[in-house]
C-alpha cells in the first residue's frame, strides 16, 4: 500500500480501533441527553499507562446549533460551506437511531470531519454494556459516574 493511501485511510483505522469507545460514549450521551452528537478532538492527546487518549464530548441536540456555529466557524477549521454543513448535521441528529447509529464529529488539527455511522458491527448499547462489564472487572472500586468521563484511547 502506498504512503498516500495509508494517510487517506487513517479515519477508517481510527474508527475501527475506537468503535467500542465511540459507541460507549454515544450511548452514555443518549442516556443523559437523548439526541445529540459525539465530538472527539485529537488535538490534545493525553498519554497515560494505556497509551494515548483523546477527549470525547457528547453535545445534546438543544446545545448543538450554538456549538456547531462556534466550532465550525473557527478560522483554523477547513470545512465548507459552513451553513450547509450545520443544517445537514442537525437534520441527521434529528432523524438518526441512537440505538443503532452514531453521529460523530472528529477534530484533527485544522480539519473537522462529520461521520454518520450506520450498520455498525456492534450497536451503541452493546458497546456501552461491554465497556461497563470490562470496567467493573478491572476497576471494581470506581463509581459509575466516573465512567461517563471515560475517554477513548488511540
Amino acid at each position: 500500500m502506498s504512503e498516500v493511501s495509508d494517510r487517506s485511510n487513517w479515519h477508517q483505522d481510527f474508527l475501527a480501533s475506537n468503535l467500542l469507545i465511540l459507541g460507549y460514549n454515544a450511548w452514555a450521551g443518549h442516556l443523559s441527553h437523548k439526541r445529540g452528537a459525539l465530538v472527539c478532538s485529537l488535538n490534545s492527546p493525553m498519554v497515560g499507562v494505556a497509551g494515548e487518549s483523546f477527549k470525547t464530548y457528547f453535545i445534546a441536540r438543544s446545545r448543538l446549533l450554538p456549538f456547531l456555529n462556534a466550532w465550525l466557524k473557527a478560522p483554523e477549521r477547513s470545512i465548507l460551506p459552513h451553513h450547509f454543513m450545520v443544517a445537514n448535521i442537525l437534520e441527521v441528529v434529528d432523524n438518526y437511531s441512537p440505538s443503532t447509529e452514531v453521529v460523530f464529529l472528529l477534530e484533527s488539527f485544522d480539519q473537522a470531519t462529520f461521520f454518520y455511522l450506520k450498520n455498525l458491527p456492534i450497536t451503541p448499547p452493546q458497546c456501552y454494556e461491554q465497556v461497563r462489564k470490562t470496567w467493573d472487572e478491572f476497576q471494581p472500586g470506581v463509581n459509575a459516574w466516573k465512567m461517563n468521563n471515560f475517554q477513548g484511547s488511540i
